[in-house]
């Protein structure tokens, strides 16, 4: 699946505006808001094209779950950095829950190993109920996407 077929289009009203602003959802950890671009600060999710080695289609379901976070909620992202590419690291928020955390917390996302400390305990958690990706066969995303099948 293509980094297009993969971006989920979605209309959210957010705090500071009157008409609803186009957030597309660019993988389980990537969002943008118009033409901002975010990259959760601390989780890794799976790459939209993910697939674990039982089948289990990671990315997409990262995707999904990443929309029924947000869906009909306000979406506000707090800028903390840049990643190499470009993008805004960002803690993105709905209706102030951390969709970082619950991304991690629904095993769809691993906490990040350089940036997801606050998140690692959550991870554990996850990891013991079996939770999304950890009760797959699924290879840790930066492994996935340094594989050139």
């Amino acid at each position: 699946m293509g980094r297009a077929a993969a971006a989920l289009v979605l209309f959210f009203l957010l705090a500071s505006a009157v008409q609803a602003q186009t957030v597309t959802i660019a993988g389980g950890d990537r969002v943008s808001i118009g033409d901002a671009a975010y990259r959760f600060l601390g989780i890794e999710a799976p790459d939209p094209r993910q697939v674990c080695n039982d089948g289990y289609p990671a990315g997409r379901e990262a995707i999904k779950a990443l929309q029924r976070l947000m869906q009909g909620r306000r979406i506000a992202c707090d800028v903390r950095g840049r990643d190499p590419s470009g993008r805004s690291l960002a803690t993105c928020t709905a209706d102030g829950r951390d969709l970082g955390e619950a991304m991690v917390r629904a095993g769809m996302a691993w906490a990040d190993p350089r940036t997801g400390a606050g998140y690692r305990d959550v991870e554990r958690d996850a990891e013991a109920d079996r939770l999304g990706v950890h009760d797959h066969e699924c290879i840790l995303p930066w492994k996935w996407r340094a594989d050139p099948r």
